[in-house]
């Protein structure tokens, strides 16, 4: 008999994989292994370590086939995000109209506000988000669009009681560009729909509202959300 089919018969006989046998005595194909092993009669203690082992290197190469799938997943992902985001030039006043529009339809208060059954004939334009990009949109929206004079742009926050109040208020002074003037008093505790969306780490700002007391503005709004609604392609 060969000495290295016996050193391999050997290891095997101690429970050893394929895969370690061979890394012991070298230059040796797994169909030779198979062959020179394949009508040993194991004891079942061996085979059970042998079928642990075996599962232990299948889900060892699982893990990594993930791993690696994730790995490219990621890189996909910045592949795609990156060319998407290219693809947005310079946004022109008529692009603006039609996102501030979107944003409003999505995120703003349109419902009538009633009094003892009654709609009142007053009403606000009112948005409220923790997202300060989409803030800033919609204010570039009221400012350019709508021609909203900032004295008309009021704001109040939303924040937990663990935030500190002026650190909130002075993140959202920079990026709004909204006096201290016209931010109304800040109020304790999210409300349940902003908790559902977001966990209370993930609002490290707490959510913010856009106001502006103009009824005939809150009504061109909700026409030209109406007419989103309607359109036709030209």
């Amino acid at each position: 008999m060969r000495p290295d089919k016996a050193i391999a018969i050997k290891l095997r006989f101690e429970g050893k994989s394929y895969s370690e046998i061979q890394k012991t005595i070298g230059g040796i194909s797994k169909s030779t292994l198979s062959k020179w092993l394949k009508g040993l009669v194991l004891s079942e203690a061996i085979r059970l370590k042998i079928s642990q082992k075996s599962r232990q290197k299948s889900l060892q190469g699982l893990l990594k086939r993930n791993k690696n799938q994730t790995v490219l997943a990621l890189k996909r992902k910045k592949i795609i995000q990156e060319s998407a985001q290219s693809e947005i030039k310079n946004i022109s006043l008529e692009n603006l109209f039609f996102i501030g529009i979107a944003l409003y339809w999505a995120e703003g208060y349109k419902r009538p506000r009633f009094i003892k059954g009654r709609e009142v004939t007053n009403h606000s334009i009112s948005l409220t988000n923790s997202d300060s990009k989409l803030i800033k949109i919609f204010l570039e929206f009221l400012r350019k669009i709508c021609k909203v004079p900032e004295r008309k742009i009021r704001a109040n926050l939303r924040i937990f009681k663990h935030l500190n109040e002026n650190e909130v208020l002075n993140y959202w002074i920079k990026e709004t560009q909204i006096s201290k003037e016209n931010f109304s008093k800040t109020y304790l505790g999210i409300s349940k729909s902003s908790l559902g969306k977001r966990p209370f780490n993930r609002l490290p700002y707490g959510v913010i509202q856009i106001r502006i007391s103009d009824t005939n503005l809150f009504h061109r709004i909700i026409g030209w959300i109406e007419g989103v609604k309607n359109f036709k392609l030209g």
